[in-house]
């Protein structure tokens, strides 16, 4: 069953945007009295049934909540935005697809670029979780300064991924399972000797993603993949 987006479901908001109403009504052919689910992207799934088959405005009416419960572990992954806004699109729609509940983007001394689309990649987002069939939208934001991510990060395991001979310890090897970890991926030209001193200083650690020389946006997915890996049931 495909599913819909609603935010405002617990605020008593019991109608489909203009968007979701014509993919409803004009794309899926639905008709008054139809089963249809929804998720707010706060961690609750909705089973519904149309009450008013407009392709501007569908209503519905709700039949059903199911809360989906915090997962024990957060993944939080800070990256520097590429030069080509495509390529963090494909990393946004890839992660949530994949499970993620925190995207930062980060402003580095060798960043390519400064500024993003947000309502664009948020669009993004909302278009994964409902392929993926999840409940969660993920918080996505930014671009902040490094320094000010790094020294606002929150989670209690922390870890900045390098390119360096010297720092074999692999991220799946030194991440923990069931708790908060953030993850932050630098530029195309990779961090400056600076920012890496200051992460470490705020209680950064340094970590590899493998063997491979990774493109900016394939190294977030990777770090995505592998904290999900890490929290797969025994």
């Amino acid at each position: 069953m495909n599913l819909f987006y609603q935010p405002e479901v617990e605020r008593g908001v019991n109608y489909l945007d203009e968007e979701e109403s014509r993919h409803c009504i004009k794309v899926l052919r639905h008709r008054s009295g139809d089963p249809i689910r929804l998720t707010d992207g706060n961690g609750t799934f909705y089973d519904a049934t149309i009450e008013t088959a407009d392709a501007r405005r569908c209503t519905f009416n709700i039949t059903h909540r199911d809360r989906m419960p915090l997962p024990s572990y957060r993944i939080e992954i800070a990256v520097a935005p590429t030069k080509n806004a495509d390529r963090m699109e494909w990393f946004v729609e890839k992660a949530v697809e994949i499970g993620i509940h925190h995207i930062t983007f980060v402003d580095c001394k060798h960043s390519e670029r400064r500024r993003l689309n947000l309502e664009r990649i948020s669009k993004v987002a909302i278009t994964a979780m409902k392929q993926s069939i999840k409940a969660w939208l993920p918080e996505i934001r930014g671009p902040i300064s490094f320094r000010e991510y790094i020294s606002s990060v929150e989670a209690p395991e922390r870890f900045i991924a390098v390119v360096d001979p010297e720092n074999p310890v692999h991220l799946f090897h030194r991440a923990s399972k069931g708790t908060r970890i953030a993850v932050v991926i630098g530029p195309e030209g990779d961090f400056a000797a600076e920012e890496v001193s200051s992460a470490i200083d705020y209680g950064f650690v340094k970590v590899s993603l493998g063997g491979s020389r990774l493109r900016t946006e394939t190294a977030a997915l990777a770090a995505c993949h592998i904290l999900n890996l890490v929290n797969e049931p025994a």
